[in-house]
């Protein structure tokens, strides 16, 4: 029998908003972590983006925490960016409203004074990012002292982005004896030693997920031209339902959006500096099929949980073969067959022929094409590879 939040031990009153926003069966994650968590055991729980850890960890703490005093949060959720602060908030608040408990997010690139005079009123539960709540604390303007429950939230990223000293300064002045819940797409090398560091015997919660494997995509790599590169972009979106686009750079996101729609394709860009309502309106509307390309950074990319994707694009080539993967990964979902397309321009080559070396995928050439071959109409259709000269 599938457990219920009911038996997982959360709160009637919680069950009962979950239901109201149509939540009434637990993610695999969320059964696992969520009765060691609500036991006040610190938890690790492996689970990637999307898999429902914001609840796993949320609803505990909601069923937990108690009364803030002004600038002294009870609860602290530790995340890479921005975008994950706004999101664990948004899932949290209208759950929170039951409890009367206040949930607030701290990040750079927002008003400081604002966010102050929030911690002011009293806030329990805070998700932040590394460097504003670090500035806040040297400010006396808030305080970790009084912290019950500390979650590091994508401690991998965090790993990867540098911010694992800047985690630790701020876990050394958090005064109380406290939980703490650590999720990660991975819980070995850098992350093991936080484990053990700042661990005391967690229960280890871990999901295992079908990973999509290079052999399971169909890749397409494309020499194009740079006055050419939106139309050959724009030729391949026609010929499907549903194609994300990656580019590197905010800026590049917000100009391909705007050249796709002069080429008569439906786009809309998602990235950081962009608000919380347009990126939101702007995946609903991809989710549902009304939106017909996403062009996307790859941070914001991280809150895109989305199937039936035909095609993922590299406009710009990613920077290493895991970015890559992460990219791609996001197309042959649920045993479809998805294509990735990686556009280089002729200085851009060497870069991907080291890429196609490090995913193992050599059969491929870098094939020149124009807007105007047919072929790029249906490029599942389409295998250069089968162009090939036998050797």
């Amino acid at each position: 029998m599938n457990p219920t939040f009911e038996s997982l031990g959360v709160a009637p009153d919680l069950v009962e908003a979950l239901a109201s926003r149509g939540i009434t069966e637990p993610f695999p994650i969320q059964a696992l972590a969520i009765p060691p968590a609500l036991e006040g055991r610190d938890v690790c729980g492996k689970a990637k983006t999307g898999s429902g850890k914001t609840l796993a960890f949320g609803l505990p703490i909601l069923g937990r925490v108690t009364k803030a005093e002004p600038r002294r949060p009870r609860a602290l959720v530790l995340v890479p960016t921005r975008e994950l602060a706004l999101q664990v908030c948004e899932e949290l608040k209208p759950l929170s409203v039951e409890r009367g408990v206040k949930v607030m997010a701290i990040y750079g690139g927002a008003p400081m004074e604002k966010q102050v005079a929030e911690l002011e009123q009293g806030a329990e539960v805070v998700a932040a990012t590394p460097g504003r709540l670090i500035d806040l604390i040297d400010r006396n303007e808030c305080s970790v002292a009084d912290i019950e429950t500390i979650v590091l939230d994508e401690a991998d990223r965090m790993a990867d982005m540098g911010f694992l000293p800047q985690v630790e300064w701020i876990l050394r002045r958090i005064d109380n004896e406290h939980q703490t819940m650590l999720f990660s797409a991975t819980l070995d090398g850098v992350v093991n030693g936080v484990i053990k560091r700042q661990c005391t015997d967690p229960a280890i919660c871990e999901v295992e997920y079908a990973q999509v494997t290079v052999d399971e995509m169909h890749h397409r790599f494309l020499h194009v031209h740079d006055m050419d590169k939106v139309r050959v972009t724009a030729a391949i979106a026609k010929g499907t339902e549903r194609t994300l686009v990656f580019c590197n750079t905010k800026r590049g996101a917000d100009r391909l959006e705007r050249s796709l729609e002069k080429e008569g394709v439906d786009a809309a860009a998602i990235h950081g500096d962009l608000p919380q309502r347009v990126r939101e309106r702007a995946l609903k509307d991809f989710d549902e099929g009304k939106l017909h390309v996403l062009v996307a950074t790859d941070v914001a990319a991280r809150g895109i949980h989305v199937d039936d994707i035909d095609v993922v694009i590299h406009y710009d080539p990613p920077s290493d073969h895991k970015t890559y993967l992460h990219r791609s990964g996001r197309t042959a979902r649920a045993g479809e067959s998805g294509v990735v397309v990686t556009l280089a321009l002729w200085n851009q080559e060497l870069e991907v022929k080291r890429l196609q070396t490090r995913i193992g995928v050599l059969d491929q050439p870098i094939v020149e094409v124009f807007s105007n071959d047919p072929r790029l109409g249906d490029l599942l259709a389409w295998d250069p590879s089968s162009e090939l000269e036998p050797a």
